[in-house]
């Protein structure tokens, strides 16, 4: 399965961004995905944070959350093991910040909801730094996967260097990706874009489920009928310790 492992302090609105994150998390790589314990920022030591010399905000060592803070602790059932933290994120003293960070061979990753706005503020606000949240955790767990950057196609797996460049990114992969994905964790296409596209109606991913249900139909699925139905304006997810199974949809 894939863990995901909270690290610091979040608010409500952002633990209900990680806990959709670990929802759709499932779906995308048909597999399992549990939300570890939280562990206290005092884990990570001085050495390891710093504060940014000219912005002024504290920020962590991605490659010693990585080397030493997950890999010794890599669960034994973990695929993939990502860690999400509230903090903001660099990953050597000449860099100013990353949205996350992944190695190819480790199985192991981190990513920063920091930089994605503030999820309390509104509901627009709300779904903003969802998506944003939801397109790092795929990106960096596709690399944990051995995935590098797409440079064919627009894709998930496109690299980025700046949140304007980021937010273009699409939710999706691209034809070469997606391949990888389904022979990967053995999912039949039709039944991962049907789930995917039943999870963005239900959860206000408009332009997203409308790619999904016509990927569907192109490769001759038939997008299920869902019923119009009044958003909430909050809604559960997994809490921690709970597993989410990806179950195809028929």
């Amino acid at each position: 399965m894939i863990h995901i492992q909270p690290l610091g302090t979040f608010s409500k609105a952002q633990r209900r961004v990680m806990d959709l994150t670990a929802e759709y998390m499932a779906l995308y790589f048909n597999l399992e995905v549990k939300v570890d314990k939280d562990l206290p920022l005092s884990v990570i030591p001085a050495k390891a944070q710093r504060v940014h010399p000219s912005w002024g905000m504290k920020q962590i060592l991605t490659t010693h959350v990585l080397d030493k803070l997950l890999r010794p602790r890599l669960p034994k059932t973990a695929v993939a093991y990502i860690c999400l933290t509230s903090m903001d994120l660099y990953p050597g003293d000449d860099w100013n910040f990353v949205f996350g960070q992944a190695s190819l061979r480790q199985r192991t990753g981190v990513q920063s909801i920091y930089r994605n706005g503030d999820p309390e503020e509104s509901e627009e606000a709300f779904q903003l730094c969802l998506r944003r949240t939801i397109k790092t955790a795929v990106h960096e767990t596709g690399h944990m996967f051995s995935m590098l950057h797409c440079i064919k196609y627009e894709c998930c797996m496109n690299g980025s260097n700046s949140r304007p460049e980021s937010d273009a990114q699409p939710f999706w992969l691209g034809p070469e990706c997606v391949a990888k994905i389904c022979w990967g964790m053995k999912v039949d296409p039709q039944d991962r874009y049907k789930a995917l596209y039943l999870w963005c109606r239900e959860n206000g991913f408009d332009k997203e489920a409308a790619f999904f249900a016509e990927s569907l139909k192109t490769l001759g699925g038939t997008v299920p009928v869902v019923e119009e139905k009044a958003r909430p304006t909050e809604k559960g997810g997994p809490r921690e310790g709970d597993r989410v199974k990806a179950a195809p949809v028929n």
